[in-house]
């Protein structure tokens, strides 16, 4: 026999880590920063490396309980406060509480070049009394290449840079040094990327005149990590770091149902209106009420009571407000009760992955269960195609996670296309509204089909639709002989209907009134022949009763004549008999 039983196998050894607190960061390396090792942030000037570092030691106190040292050999403690009081940080306060320590050290390349030497142990010096007197758990040191600025012999720096990293590492405390990015390697000395266990790149970009920040985690010895590059945003709160789509398809779906916000649409998806946290896109040509769609489903669920954000990306948000009171649509009410919140802002303003940092960071602020975007077309004119494809999956894949239903405006160019093609997102959408202009004598009316709906019924027919002064109202399918009628075709061929029936309705009953008059002739005469009927059977009642009277009379004479005859007869019988007997 065969045991097959399974060996477990060996234990698998969960590298320590330090969280960072910076939103999106912590995600991509699976917790954290190494704890207790080295970890290099490497960009150029501007791309955020002293702002990591900063966060890094402020979220590490105020939220982890690790006291952290900054130690700076370029900017003053001074500028720092500074710097960072725009994030909202009070590093004076951090101080007093020993919480933080900030020391700049000054290192002067001709002092280096004198001497001809270079010794670290007056540094680590430095470092082990700020370290000793807070208690420190982090350490920041920002940039080292101020520190070993006048150093060209390359053995000597690569043993340095070791002497130090070993160092930090012997101290046990979780240590980020910025470097600046070299022309040929990516540091300028092109060694300590090799020295470090973590190794982090910031790049700082700018394509078609429109800029974006990018992060990488190139190395993370002992763990696995997110090796993509993630766009990130630097903004009143600091950084935020926007992950990938998650690997997997595993969201959780909902059976809830919500309303689109026009009654006779939710008639057309089965009835009951969208799947929540599902994703919508109402596509159409110019003119078509695009816009009137989204304020109609956001302003259906303000009075749910669930709050909603509404992106524009082409009209301000009075602008909004006041053409949707032209359709009865009033969403002052619900952005004073904070309900609504409309965010615009320009296409061009910010590089396509900016504008999805900037969308999920309102996102997981505002944590809505509405969301609208409007339009998504505007995006193509930052990015290529693929671009936006890969930034609306992103987005799709983090509202479908968190079960927020999403309708986005798509703007078709011309008549002709009839999807979405140019996105390449239809199938990325749940439910997929097709707006249609369509012109017929010499007018121009909108119709409206659901292409795509996802998991439930859904109406296959052409629904004509207005846009009045008391919001959007569909009307029925009107199918005449020679195809659909719109607008003034239609009501020319209701009133041509309306005509012929009523022509025939006056048709049938004129020939109603001849059946009758017909009708009441034909009784009439039935009543005639009915009475002459009577009159004759009752004459000829009376003949058979006189007939009857006059036969009971023969046959009684009959049977008179019978009797006289007979009583005759016997006379004569008996007659005879006595003639005979004188005879004898």
């Amino acid at each position: 026999m065969y045991d097959t039983e399974q060996s477990p196998g060996p234990a698998r050894i969960e590298l320590p880590k330090s969280p960072t607190g910076i939103q999106g960061l912590d995600e991509i390396t699976l917790g954290g920063l190494p704890g207790g090792r080295t970890t290099l942030v490497v960009g150029r000037a501007g791309s955020g490396k002293t702002l990591l570092g900063m966060e890094f030691l402020v979220h590490g106190a105020l939220e982890f309980g690790e006291p952290g040292v900054f130690v700076s050999f370029e900017e003053t403690p001074g500028d720092l406060v500074e710097n960072v009081a725009s994030l909202g940080y009070d590093l004076n306060d951090l101080c007093e509480r020993n919480l933080l320590a900030i020391d700049h050290v000054e290192v002067s390349r001709s002092d280096i070049i004198e001497t001809g030497e270079f010794d670290l142990e007056g540094l680590f010096i430095r470092l082990g009394y700020a370290i000793d007197s807070i208690g420190a758990k982090r350490i920041v040191l920002d940039t080292i290449e101020s520190l070993f600025s006048g150093l060209t012999n390359t053995g000597i720096l690569r043993a340095e840079l070791r002497r130090l990293f070993f160092w930090l590492k012997d101290r046990g405390v979780t240590a980020v040094v910025t470097g600046e990015s070299g022309e040929a390697t990516m540091t300028r000395h092109g060694l300590e990327e090799y020295i470090s266990d973590c190794v982090i790149l910031l790049d700082h970009r700018v394509d078609d005149e429109i800029s974006t920040r990018r992060l990488r985690v190139v190395k993370y010895r002992g763990s696995v990590h997110g090796t993509n590059e993630y766009p990130f945003l630097i903004d009143e709160t600091g950084i935020s770091v926007l992950p990938i789509t998650s690997t997997g398809l595993s969201h959780t779906v909902s059976s809830e149902r919500i309303s689109s916000g026009v009654e006779r649409l939710d008639a057309m998806l089965d009835g009951e209106g969208f799947y929540r946290g599902s994703t919508i896109m109402v596509a159409g040509t110019p003119g078509t009420g695009k816009t009137s769609f989204g304020a109609s489903f956001v302003n259906a669920a303000s009075l749910r009571g669930e709050k909603c954000l509404y992106f524009s990306f082409e009209e301000s948000s009075d602008q909004i407000v006041r053409n949707m009171q032209s359709i009865g649509i009033d969403l002052a009410p619900h952005i004073e009760s904070g309900l609504l919140e409309i965010h615009s802002s320009r296409p061009t303003m910010y590089g396509l992955e900016m504008h999805l940092v900037m969308l999920l960071k309102q996102i997981r602020e505002r944590q809505p269960g509405v969301v609208v975007i409007d339009p998504l077309t505007d995006l193509i004119a930052i990015g290529s195609t693929k671009d936006v494809k890969v930034m609306l999956t992103r987005l799709i894949d983090y509202l479908k996670t968190n079960r927020i239903t999403a309708l986005f405006t798509h703007l078709i160019h011309t008549r002709e296309e009839m999807a979405p093609s140019d996105l390449a997102v239809s199938s990325l959408i749940d439910t997929l509204i097709q707006l249609q202009d369509i012109e017929s004598a010499g007018e121009r009316n909108r119709g409206l089909y659901v292409l795509k709906s996802r998991g439930m019924g859904h109406s296959n027919q052409i629904r004509e639709y207005r846009i009045t002064a008391s919001g959007i109202q569909l009307i029925d399918v009107y199918v005449g002989p020679a195809g659909m009628f719109m607008g003034t075709a239609r009501l020319m061929q209701e009133a041509k209907e309306r005509a012929e029936a009523q022509a025939r309705d006056e048709e049938i009953a004129a020939r109603q009134r001849e059946l009758e008059l017909e009708r009441n002739a034909l009784e009439a005469r039935i009543a005639a022949l009915q009475n002459e009927f009577a009159s004759r059977e009752e004459e000829s009642q009376r003949m058979i009763e006189a007939e009857s009277r006059r036969q009971k009379m023969i046959d009684a004479g009959t049977r008179a004549i019978e009797r006289l005859r007979k009583a005759d007869d016997d006379k004569k019988v008996q007659a005879t008999r006595g003639e005979t007997g004188v005879e004898r």
